[in-house]
């Protein structure tokens, strides 16, 4: 029998984005943004918000800022923060990498903000405004957290664990979703009870700092030269060392309350699975279908979905892998020219560090097979048959290094 949780939720039907408006329009003071494509329904959800008089949790009115640009938007972001506000922004695609240059003073100041993605291919030889992960793998190297929502109940739930955790740690995180794929799709949802955010999230009163106080003033933002520079970014690590553990801790403190079950990472009958497809975002709902069936035919496969980018869960995959044969490691973008796929060299780099027997690594004595492959570019379908194909490789003795799926090209799978 399932215990009774307090706050089981309040069944909807909404979207991505719907989730993300419903959390930040009741525990933000503001928002700063310039929506583009597709978050631009969570920006028009909050400006409604802000244009109907709505105030947050504690009675503050919202306000919204939407300047000229993305790059504006985040620099409005971190004046709002700056003075001690709880903000929130949207964005996608071009938009975030415009942001780039503002991302890194973000972190470097430690303002716990939360970013939205809905996460967008990137104009390449041609415009898309659908699904892809190159957005956000451009700024995965800023010193934000970033989570990734496989659907539209975990696009509002780890919104919420995104804030509590930045808070805690003093550290700004993303909250990802793909692109039209979850931002848009309608589903059965569980929306989180206010009574439940207002407790598990706090009054930013009572602990956000407000940096521009003319009675306790604070210098941000100064020159340092070769004298101090480093210091101070090495520094940073005192904030950041934290993240891991807060972020667990915020997951299970979520959890406890709801029912809903977070980690960093998400295993998918992996008990005893001798090869398995790990992967981000909403193709992982597919995967899991498929395994069912495969499961039926007596076939040990599963999946892991990377819940948590940043800070990257290493040690919790190569546990999870320590059984398997091979592994695919798919993502929504690819990056030829460089020695793997973002998503494929973290994975790597951290099963070196299991076989070197790093602290806090579990033990391993051989490595699986990795295979790379690239799916879903620009929203393009990915389907049940391009997911059995990847296991029926993985079961097989051919070994390629990139492979991809769900197009006619020399590199590509078969769909079964």
């Amino acid at each position: 029998m399932m215990m009774a949780v307090r706050y089981p939720g309040i069944p909807t039907t909404t979207d991505g984005s719907g989730q993300v408006v419903h959390v930040e329009t009741h525990i933000t003071e503001g928002s700063a943004a310039y929506p583009i494509t597709p978050s631009t329904s969570m920006g028009v959800g909050y400006g409604n918000a802000y244009s109907n008089g709505v105030k947050n949790l504690w009675g503050t009115k919202l306000a919204f800022l939407e300047p000229e640009s993305e790059h504006s938007s985040a620099s409005a972001a971190e004046g709002f923060a700056v003075a001690g506000g709880r903000v929130t922004n949207f964005t996608s695609g071009q938009g975030l990498i415009l942001m780039k240059e503002v991302l890194y003073v973000i972190s470097g100041k430690r303002l716990p903000i939360v970013f939205h993605i809905g996460s967008r291919a990137m104009t390449s030889q041609s415009l898309n405004v659908h699904a892809g992960h190159d957005d956000i793998m451009g700024v995965s190297d800023v010193g934000w957290g970033i989570l990734f929502a496989r659907n539209a109940q975990e696009a509002g739930d780890l919104a919420l664990i995104a804030r509590k955790t930045a808070e805690v740690t003093s550290t700004p995180f993303f909250n990802v979703q793909d692109g039209f794929l979850t931002t848009h799709t309608i589903e059965n949802t569980l929306l989180c009870e206010p009574e439940f955010m207002k407790e598990y999230i706090g009054d930013p009163a009572d602990h956000l700092r407000n940096m521009m106080d003319p009675y306790n003033p604070v210098m941000t933002g100064v020159v340092q030269n070769q004298d101090s520079y480093m210091k101070g970014k090495i520094a940073q690590r005192y904030f950041t060392d934290t993240v891991k553990p807060a972020l667990l801790d915020s997951m299970a403190q979520f959890t406890e309350a709801t029912g809903r079950p977070y980690g960093l990472i998400d295993c998918y009958q992996m008990e005893d699975a001798e090869v398995c497809i790990i992967g981000i975002g909403s193709m992982i709902e597919t995967t899991t279908t498929v395994i069912d069936d495969l499961r039926a035919e007596g076939r040990k496969v599963g999946c892991i979905h990377v819940t948590c980018y940043r800070p990257f869960p290493g040690a919790e995959l190569a546990a999870a892998v320590a059984n398997c044969k091979a592994v695919a490691v798919l993502e929504r973008m690819d990056d030829p020219m460089a020695e793997s796929n973002p998503l494929t060299a973290e994975f790597k780099a951290g099963l070196v560090d299991a076989m070197q027997g790093m602290p806090g690594f579990p033990a391993l004595e051989k490595m699986p097979t990795i295979h790379s492959g690239s799916y879903g570019l620009g929203s393009r379908d990915i389907t049940s048959g391009d997911i059995a194909a990847i296991y029926d490789l993985l079961e097989s003795d051919v070994a390629p290094r990139y492979f991809c799926i769900g197009i006619n090209h020399p590199t590509a799978l078969a769909p079964v």
